[in-house]
This record gives C-alpha cells, structure tokens and sequence, in this order.
C-alpha cells in the first residue's frame, strides 16, 4: 500500500481502539477524558494524536502497586486473559502484562511479518535458544513459528553445549537468540571443534540487545554462522514492533501494527533522532497508547528499495536513553563501544566498568583475547580513541573470567553513584 493508505488504516484502527478503551479500559478511560477525548472519532488525523497524553512504564508499574496484582490497564474481564508475562524489572520492579487470545494471535501476527521478510517459510526448522521463562523473550516468536508453519524447536532447560548439539541434530536452519548468545554459541562450537559455517543454519534473527544492528557485531555472526543475519525490536509491553527486510538498510517500524512518533527526550516535541514512542493497535486487551519507550531512534524516511511504505531507523536501536554515558564530557552509548569492540576479532567477550578517580571519570575495558594481549589491548585502546574521542583503559583478563549471557548482556556497569 501507499503511504496515505497506510495512514488512513492506522487513523482507523486507532479510532476503534479509543472507543474500546473509553468504555472499558479504567486506566486509559481517566487519561483519555482528562484530555478531552470521548470518543474515537475525536481524533480527525494522526496528527491529533499528540492531543494524548504520553503513557511511561513507571505510571503502569505505579498503577499495578495501587490495583495488585495487574492494574486497572485492562479492557477485558480477567477471564479473557490467558498469557501472562513480566518485564526483567532492570529499571524497577517487573510490570506484569497480560494478553487474550486476540492480543497473543496478534503477537504471533507481527512475529510472522519478522519471518516473513527475513526469508523464513513453513519449509525451515527454528531453534530458540532460550530458557522460556517468565519473561516474554521469544515466546511470541515461538507462536509467531508456528503461525507461519515452521518446526519450532525450543532450547528452554539446556545447556549452551545440549543446545549446540540440538541445532546440529535436528538440522535447524533458523536460530532465534540474543546476538550475544549467538556469538557465545560460536564461541562454544569453536572449542567443541563443530563447523558452524557448514551447518544447515541459513538465517538467524537477534532481540533483547542492540547488537545485530551494529555492522561489527553482524559481520561477526555471520562470519561464524555462514547464515544472514537479521535484527529485530520489541519489549514487553510494546508488541513485536521492529524487523529488517531483505536489503537489511535499517529497521523497519510495523507500522500495519503500530503508529511511531520519535520526540526529543527531555521537551517531548517531535524529533528525527530521538526516543522511540508507539501506539500499538492490534493489542486490544492490555494496551499502550503514546508509550515512551526510552528506546534512542535515528529514523529515514526515504523509500526503501524493498517497497515497504513503512519507516526505517538508521542502525536500529541505538540504545537506551538512559543508557548514556557521560565520561568526561563525552556522551557515549554502549553500543558504539561494542562497534569499535566487534571489529577485533581476537576479542571473544568484553565488560566495561566507569569509576570516578579523585575528581576525574575513568573507563575500564576488561577484555578476553586471543593472541598477544599487549598489542591487542593497545590497539583497541586507540580505536577506542580515535572512533569516540575517548582515553580508556583496556586490560586483558583470563579466557572464559568474563560472563556469558542468554538474555539481556550486562557488560556496562556505571559505579560513580555506589557508595564506596
């Protein structure tokens, strides 16, 4: 469809979501009348919909301690639900959210547009290299695989070892982790002496983490994989929200599921480059409306080759709004740090550790390596420099000294504000 097209749709399908909420939905029911929305037709264009308030996690999360256990944020009695899932309560404590059965086969709808577009068919045998635990992880994905007709072959209560065999065995030719674990998995089959690159695995699909959408975290995947590498986005209490195409030139918003406005963190005004705010559309039972994502976007909104009249984010999600670092005036986000990582490929795992010295901040890169440690961490030193203008310093430390990760890598830690 055309971009007018695709707007109109959306116009459309927000207005029956307003309705939905207004009569039934207690939280958004108060947010909505206090700004002056009734009803759905309230909304003339998408340009109406900064008229509503923003939605954050910590008003959903404050809501769910006043209304224990879930909250007023929901639209259906609590027989209609059947899925629950938490955040990993990172930033606070976890947000539990809740989906029908038309929310979950909505899920699984923009999981399907993720295979779609990354090649995958009824043809392909998907690993999940995850432990399926409360967290909404890829268990949408799993619905999504099953959705398309996939063979969904799930890795939940094994070693990364039981799992390597597992990928091998029943010949995947999809995997589905963080990309962290993927480059732990080649990691893991290098010292196994197993032959990734000739394995039947074709395609593998990375979230949780911004890395497949680093150039040097994707090249080394596929370096080790011999597969196609795709990134993909989405969080808890979102929707499967984000995927890459075949011509893989930045993300794409599903923007038949979700409408994306990107404003400026600290005004809240529309911005180019900024933190990601959506409205998903298809979630009826527990939905989010103008949900600030703290996600950092790049967007173009050129056309992309592929046809799509959807928007792409330059480089995916470049990290956490809250996540930057500010070291000695420089502000730096982790991301560009595993960039200029990535490229060594001596370099299996990294941690970065900033500490406040007397009155100067200081950045401490500890690094596994392979090779001549000297001249490894020297190098990286200065590209390290010379890519962020700033001094760090790298230390080797001892193969295998350094934690691997499933879900979410915790490789970043700020210890300016602890108590010493």
């Amino acid at each position: 469809m055309d971009r007018h097209t695709l707007e109109e749709r959306q116009l459309d399908r927000l207005r029956g979501l307003l309705d939905a909420v207004l009569a039934r939905n207690d939280f958004y029911k108060h947010k909505l009348r206090s700004a002056g929305i009734s009803r759905g037709d309230d909304i003339r264009s998408l340009d109406d919909l900064q008229r509503l308030p923003f939605t954050t996690k910590a008003e959903l999360s404050a809501d769910q301690e006043e209304h224990p256990p879930f909250g007023t944020n929901l639209t259906e009695p609590l027989a209609a639900y059947v899925r629950i899932h938490q955040t990993s309560g990172t930033t606070g404590r976890p947000l539990r959210c809740l989906d029908t059965v038309g929310s979950w086969e909505w899920w699984g709808r923009c999981w399907s547009t993720v295979y779609r577009h990354a090649g995958v068919t009824e043809a392909d045998r998907v690993f999940f290299a995850f432990s399926f635990g409360p967290f909404i992880g890829f268990w949408s994905a799993f619905e999504g695989a099953r959705m398309i007709g996939a063979l969904a072959i799930a890795g939940g209560g094994m070693t990364s070892l039981q799992r390597l065999h597992s990928i091998i065995d029943n010949g995947a030719t999809v995997l589905v982790s963080t990309p962290t674990y993927a480059l732990h998995l080649a990691e893991l089959a290098r010292h196994e002496g197993v032959d990734l690159s000739g394995s039947p695995v074709r395609v593998t699909i990375h979230a949780g983490e911004p890395g497949a959408g680093i150039d040097s975290t994707r090249q080394r995947i596929e370096a080790a994989w011999g597969a196609r590498c795709f990134d993909h986005a989405g969080a808890t209490e979102v929707g499967a929200w984000g995927f890459e195409c075949g011509r893989r030139a930045g993300l794409h918003l599903n923007e038949d599921e979700l409408i994306g406005e990107i404003v400026d963190p600290s005004s809240g005004e529309p911005a180019e480059t900024g933190e990601l705010v959506l409205t998903n559309l298809g979630r009826i039972g527990m939905p989010v409306i103008r949900y600030r994502t703290g996600d950092k976007v790049d967007v173009d909104r050129t056309p992309c080759a592929c046809g799509l009249p959807f928007i792409r984010f330059r480089g995916g999600v470049a990290g956490r709004i809250d996540d930057v670092l500010i070291i000695r005036g420089v502000n730096v986000f982790p991301s560009a740090i595993e960039n200029v990582v990535r490229r060594f490929t001596e370099v299996a795992e990294f941690a970065v550790d900033v500490r406040r010295r007397g009155e100067l901040d200081e950045m401490e890169l500890r690094v596994e390596v392979d090779g001549d440690a000297q001249a490894i961490c020297g190098n990286l030193k200065t590209a390290l420099r010379d890519a962020l203008s700033l001094r760090a310093q790298v230390v080797a430390v001892a193969a295998g000294s350094l934690p691997r990760f499933d879900l979410k890598a915790r490789r970043f830690r700020d210890h300016r504000g602890e108590k010493i």
